[in-house]
């Protein structure tokens, strides 16, 4: 009987290991070499002088970075969403969730509504039909065009219906004996009980609305109310100009277009990179219990 102690347990294990640690760094060596070369020096930075480690250690990348307005005030739009696209994103999946956990039984029509939903994964209106209504709205150029095109996330309400049908039917009657309405049920037992699948939506919400950057070009039509990601997107394609003739002579000789966009690139990614850990721990757990069920 062969067992995880023979050879071919050892060499699946390290063949596996060898393979896990080959994709981590395939994912994390690019963000290192970013992170290098925005703190490196003009001069290395265009010679191609650096790899994982900086070559003439300096801040002056991001000193420049951090004074620019736009860069700040796009920053400030991007923060600014995810808040309020988050927070909308997740009472709307906790209202849509849990009406559709229940059983045909209790919420008469209960398959058709979840098959509109799913049919709104799929298919949709496409990009025209979407900016029309955001214009007749009046919503061009405003923080909610961004948020309300994607206020009703269908993937994150599917993981959390799922995980809500999952949860032990006797808790919900013995809160109905005791005379508990559903409002009061929700909120007190399945959103509490829900914790690991609800963390796993809101840093998909988190990521969604930081990383998009497609909707700020299309809905705002002035850059200066550009999200972060937008605007990074701009400076990446060279559509604007980050060196400008007011800044100091000492600065330029430090800072290249190089060196200032791996510096606005690294800061764009940082925020995610923070929130992550506190919700990596509830992200496999969320996604397994959370998993579609017949």
């Amino acid at each position: 009987m062969v067992g995880h102690t023979s050879w071919s347990g050892r060499l699946f294990t390290l063949i596996n290991y060898s393979f896990l640690t080959a994709l981590s760094l395939l994912c994390i060596l690019p963000l290192i070499h970013l992170f290098a070369i925005s703190l490196s020096s003009n001069a290395s930075a265009t010679a191609g002088e650096v790899f994982l480690w900086p070559v003439d250690f300096t801040f002056k990348s991001y000193e420049f970075v951090l004074g620019q307005s736009a860069f700040v005030k796009s920053m400030g739009v991007s923060l600014q969403r995810v808040i309020l696209g988050v927070s909308i994103n997740m009472i709307l999946t906790i209202l849509v969730a849990y009406p559709l956990s229940k059983e045909s039984s209790a919420l008469s029509g209960r398959t058709v509504y979840v098959w509109i939903f799913v049919f709104t994964m799929l298919f949709s209106g496409g990009i025209i039909p979407m900016y029309m209504t955001m214009r007749l709205l009046g919503l061009l150029d405003t923080i909610w065009v961004l948020v309300l095109h994607a206020a009703v996330p269908v993937f994150n309400i599917v993981i959390l219906l799922n995980f809500f049908r999952n949860l032990p039917k006797e808790l919900e009657e013995a809160a109905l004996i005791d005379g508990a309405g559903h409002w009061r049920i929700m909120w007190s037992i399945f959103v509490p009980l829900s914790a690991a699948s609800i963390a796993t939506v809101t840093l998909f919400s988190i990521v969604m609305h930081w990383n998009a950057w497609f909707d700020g070009i299309l809905f705002m039509n002035s850059p200066d109310n550009y999200p972060l990601q937008s605007y990074l997107y701009t400076i990446v394609v060279g559509m604007n100009a980050i060196i400008n003739s007011s800044t100091d002579l000492e600065l330029l000789q430090m800072v290249s277009d190089r060196t200032a966009k791996a510096a606005q690139l690294f800061v764009g990614t940082l925020p995610v990179l923070i929130v992550y850990p506190f919700l990596q721990r509830h992200f496999t757990k969320g996604i397994v219990l959370g998993s579609v069920k017949e």
